[in-house]
């Protein structure tokens, strides 16, 4: 009887402890973000290849800066500035920004909220060094709140059985 019960155990600390980083990692990452990340202004678009118009993970199509020494957006940067150039409506003088369409990190919900519906504009925060990776910032922090203690409490939960389950294996 112990030998089930410790692997029961060592599952369920493995879960809860995994669960853990990823929670922890995923806060770290949105907090730098928010923090850290350059704030503009995203427009919700519609997904064409979602078949449900109230998909829980809004697209995002938002403009970036263009970054300087990065080879691997020196291409795309050229595609960009070709393209406004060629178009009668360019400003002269604007610095060419790089349109990223990105989902945000943090929205897992059932239902869409009514801030985030196509054609709705949003405040986020993208990071520089890789611009698809996009912050809420403003009112959709508070959305991401009840989630992010929901997976916590699952993940501490589950690392606390699975530690019960082992000790109770080891002193038998």
């Amino acid at each position: 009887m112990e030998m089930p019960t410790a692997v029961a155990g060592g599952v369920l600390a493995f879960f809860g402890g995994a669960l853990l980083f990823w929670c922890a990692a995923e806060l770290r990452l949105r907090h730098r973000l928010r923090r850290h990340g350059i704030p503009v202004t995203a427009l919700v678009v519609p997904d064409p290849a979602a078949v449900d118009a109230l998909d829980p993970a809004p697209l995002l199509a938002y403009a970036t800066l263009p970054t300087v020494g990065r080879p691997a957006l020196a291409r795309a940067q050229a595609m960009a500035q070709a393209r406004a150039e060629a178009s009668e409506d360019a400003a002269v003088g604007r610095a060419e920004s790089l349109p990223v369409f990105a989902r945000p990190r943090g929205r897992t919900p059932l239902r869409r909220p009514a801030l985030l519906v196509p054609g709705s504009e949003v405040r986020v925060s993208y990071d520089p060094v890789r611009p698809a990776t996009v912050v809420l910032t403003g009112k959709g922090i508070a959305a991401s709140l009840p989630l992010d203690v929901f997976w916590t409490l699952l993940g501490t939960s589950a690392l606390a059985g699975g530690l019960s389950l082992l000790s109770l294996a080891v002193l038998r």
